[in-house]
């Protein structure tokens, strides 16, 4: 069911318990948790440091693909295309996709805060290390696969259409326990975005609070806090953590 706002699009998720293919599965040891496709892990990671300082020690594994389909040069050029629509019909339909039960919303960006695409854009394949700052969070956007060269034929193909004005949006999934992006689909758009001195829009995908989660919220703020209820139905959620399988 999709939600009719005046903001996001809001997917209601039903019919889908769990876990689904794409998700992060919770460390038996209390460490971080890790991204996994399926039974495959896609990440290993450790912490580093105590308290609110924190660094993440990531490495990023083979594996990963794409919940979108391939993207045609016909389809970005269509002046008519909600981005956020077609990427919420795909990811209906992926079998490598995040969805399961609950509320999503998927929200257009064409701007972010300074420095999430520069020094917190990570680069480095496959290990790196993230900085996690108490109060801050880390906000950058984190590859599930290795960046394209710049000059390499596809990323070309898709710098002119940057010039043209036609790039199709990446498709972020914001997770909470990094408060970082992940790149979910358009490596290779970002890249070439990237290259001609721009930021790529984006389609965000993130996770909403259920509807009885947002109500007791509101039953507990005074009718003077108008502005933060108006906002807490589509306020970003804590993304799930599942629990390992049996033997893993």
């Amino acid at each position: 069911m999709r939600e009719a706002t005046s903001g996001p699009l809001v997917l209601d998720v039903r019919g889908r318990p769990g876990p689904p293919p794409l998700r992060f599965v919770r460390a038996r040891d209390g460490g971080p948790p890790a991204l996994h496709l399926g039974e495959r892990p896609l990440t290993r990671a450790r912490w580093h440091g105590d308290g609110c300082c924190r660094e993440l020690h990531l490495r990023r594994l083979p594996g990963y693909r794409s919940p979108l389909p391939p993207l045609r040069a016909a389809s970005m050029r269509d002046p008519a295309a909600d981005w956020r629509h077609r990427c919420a019909r795909w990811l209906e339909d992926s079998p490598h996709g995040p969805l399961h039960d609950g509320r999503w919303s998927l929200t257009t960006r064409a701007s972010f805060a300074p420095g999430i695409w520069t020094e917190d854009f990570v680069r480095d394949w496959p290990d790196t290390v993230l900085e996690l700052l108490c109060g801050g969070g880390w906000h950058g956007v984190l590859p599930l696969r290795p960046l394209s060269p710049p000059d390499t034929p596809r990323v070309k193909a898709y710098r002119k259409h940057v010039r043209d004005g036609t790039l199709a949006p990446v498709l972020l999934w914001w997770v909470s326990f990094l408060d970082g992006r992940l790149i979910l689909d358009g490596h290779d758009r970002a890249v070439a975005a990237l290259a001609e001195g721009t930021e790529p829009p984006c389609t965000v995908l993130a996770r909403l609070p259920d509807e009885a989660e947002w109500r007791r919220t509101a039953d507990a703020v005074t009718e003077w806090h108008a502005d933060a209820l108006a906002t807490l139905p589509y306020d970003e959620a804590p993304t799930p953590l599942w629990p390992p399988a049996d033997g893993a």
